[in-house]
C-alpha cells in the first residue's frame, strides 16, 4: 500500500524547489532588464554631453573667426553696443511736427512733407515714422505737404497718374497754369483763401509774382508719393520732339474757390470746398467746382476751421479720414476710442490725422483763434456728428438714467438752427 504522506511531502518539496527556481529566474529577468535599462541611460548620457562638446567647440571657433582683427599697431577695437529702440507716444500716430522734417529744395521752393515711405530709414525720427506709418496703416488716402515759392520763383509739376491734388493757396500772389488731357492750357492768378483743384496727370505750375507764397498741398494717397517735374520730362526728350509737343492753347476745367459760404457753430466758423447734394445756393464757380470734384475718383474735399479763443469742437466723422495743418493759433486736441483717450498740444505748423469714426475734440487755447485748414478723403458731402446734435437728440430721462444729472442736461439749449456742419 502506498504511502499517502510521504507522496505529498514529495509534492510539497518539489512546489517548494520549483517556487524557488521561480523567483530565482524573476530575479535574474529583472536583473539583466535593469542592466540593460542601465546601458542604455549612459550611452545616451554619453551621446548628449558629446553634442553638446562639439556645439560649444564650434560656436567658440565661429565667434573666433567672425570677430574682426586689427592691424599692428591699430588702436583696439570697440565692441559694438546694441541700440535700444525708444517707445514712441501713441499721440504721433495722430500728430506730426512738420517743421522738424525734411526740407527738400529746388531753386526757389521748399517742400515738406508729411506722408508714408516705404523704406523707414528716410525718416528723420521714430516719431515721423509713427505718423507715417498710421497713414498708411488707416488708408487714409492723404498725403500733406507745405510748398513754399520765393518771389519770382516757379514750381513745375507733373503729377502722378494715380493721383489727385487739392491745394490750397494761404499767403502770396501766384500765377497758375494747367494742361488739361486735351492738350488745352489756362493761366489764371490766384490769391490767399483759394482752393484749387488738379485731377490726375494734369500738368501745371505755379509762378509767384509777389512776395513768398505759401501753398498746402494734399494728395489723395497713402502710400509713397511719387511726382515727375516737369523740367525732368522735358529734358529728357529729343529736342525736336518737345517742340512740336509744346505747342498748346487756351482753356483748363480747374477753377478755383472763393468767397464760400460761412457755417457758424458754437465756437466757430467753418467753411467748405466740397461735393454738395443740393447746390441751389451755391454760386456758379462753387457748382461748377462741387460737380467737378464729384466727378473724379478718391478726390478730396477741403475746409478751413476758425475756433475763437476757448472755444470748442467735439465731433467725428462718418464717412472720411481728416487730416489738418496748423495756420496760426494754438490748440489741445483729444481722440477717444476704444481703448484710451489721447490729448496733445498744438501748434503753428504742426499736423494732426483722425482716422474715420474716431470722436475727437479741438480747443482753442490760445489769445488768438485758431485756424486749421482741413482735407477730408471723399469727394462726396462730408457727414459729420457734432456733439450738441447728439446730446440733443437723446432724450432727458435717458441722458438722466446714464449720468444720474437730469436737471444738468435741461441746461443745455436749444437751438432754433442746425448748429452743426451735418447739413444735407
Amino acid at each position: 500500500m502506498d504511502n499517502l504522506a510521504f507522496e505529498m511531502h514529495e509534492d510539497a518539496k518539489q512546489n517548494v524547489l520549483s517556487v524557488g527556481k521561480m523567483n530565482t529566474i524573476s530575479r535574474m529577468e529583472r536583473k539583466r532588464q535593469w542592466s540593460l535599462t542601465s546601458v542604455f541611460l549612459v550611452c545616451l548620457l554619453a551621446c548628449t554631453v558629446t553634442t553638446a562638446s562639439g556645439v560649444l567647440i564650434l560656436s567658440l571657433v565661429y565667434v573666433n573667426n567672425s570677430q574682426p582683427h586689427s592691424e599692428p599697431g591699430a588702436p583696439p577695437l570697440q565692441t559694438a553696443i546694441p541700440m535700444v529702440q525708444k517707445a514712441v507716444d501713441p499721440k504721433f500716430k495722430f500728430l506730426n511736427y512738420l517743421p522738424k522734417s525734411k526740407v527738400f529744395g529746388f531753386p526757389g521752393v521748399a517742400i515738406q512733407w508729411a506722408w508714408y515711405r516705404n523704406n523707414a530709414t528716410d525718416y528723420l525720427s521714430i516719431e515721423e515714422d509713427a505718423f507715417g506709418s498710421s497713414l498708411n496703416s488707416q488708408r487714409s488716402q492723404m498725403t500733406l505737404g507745405t510748398l513754399r515759392i520765393k518771389s519770382s520763383g516757379l514750381r513745375t509739376l507733373l503729377s502722378c497718374t494715380v493721383l489727385d491734388e487739392l491745394f490750397r493757396y494761404v499767403s502770396g500772389d501766384a500765377w497758375i497754369g494747367a494742361v488739361d488731357d486735351g492738350a488745352v492750357v489756362t493761366t489764371y492768378s490766384v490769391t490767399a483763401g483759394q482752393v484749387i483743384f488738379f485731377p490726375k496727370s494734369t500738368v501745371h505750375w505755379t509762378e509767384n509774382v509777389g512776395s513768398e507764397d505759401f501753398f498746402l498741398l494734399f494728395f489723395s494717397t497713402h502710400h509713397e508719393l511719387q511726382t515727375l517735374e516737369a523740367d525732368d520730362v522735358i529734358f529728357s526728350i529729343p529736342e525736336d520732339i518737345a517742340s512740336r509737343s509744346l505747342e498748346v492753347c487756351t482753356t483748363a476745367e480747374n477753377k478755383s474757390h472763393e468767397g464760400s459760404k460761412e457755417y457758424q457753430f458754437p465756437g466757430g466758423i467753418i467753411q467748405l470746398a466740397q461735393y454738395w447734394k443740393n447746390r441751389s445756393e451755391l454760386s456758379n464757380n462753387e457748382n461748377f467746382f462741387s460737380e467737378f470734384l464729384n466727378q473724379h475718383k478718391n478726390a478730396l474735399t477741403l475746409s478751413t476751421l476758425r475756433i475763437y479763443s476757448n472755444g470748442l469742437r467735439p465731433h467725428f466723422h462718418f464717412n472720411a479720414n481728416e487730416m489738418g495743418y496748423v495756420i496760426s493759433g494754438c490748440a489741445k486736441v483729444g481722440l477717444i476710442n476704444a481703448q484710451c483717450t489721447i490729448e496733445f498740444n498744438i501748434h503753428i505748423g504742426d499736423v494732426i490725422f483722425f482716422p474715420t469714426g474716431t470722436q475727437h475734440y479741438i480747443k482753442s487755447t490760445c489769445d488768438k483763434e485758431l485756424l486749421l485748414v482741413l482735407a477730408f478723403s471723399t469727394g462726396d458731402q462730408l457727414q459729420t456728428l457734432d456733439m450738441d446734435d447728439y446730446l440733443q437728440a437723446i432724450a432727458d430721462h435717458i441722458l438722466a438714467q446714464l449720468f444720474f444729472k437730469q436737471s444738468e442736461f435741461k441746461k443745455i439749449p436749444k437751438f432754433k438752427e442746425d448748429q452743426a456742419i451735418n447739413l444735407p
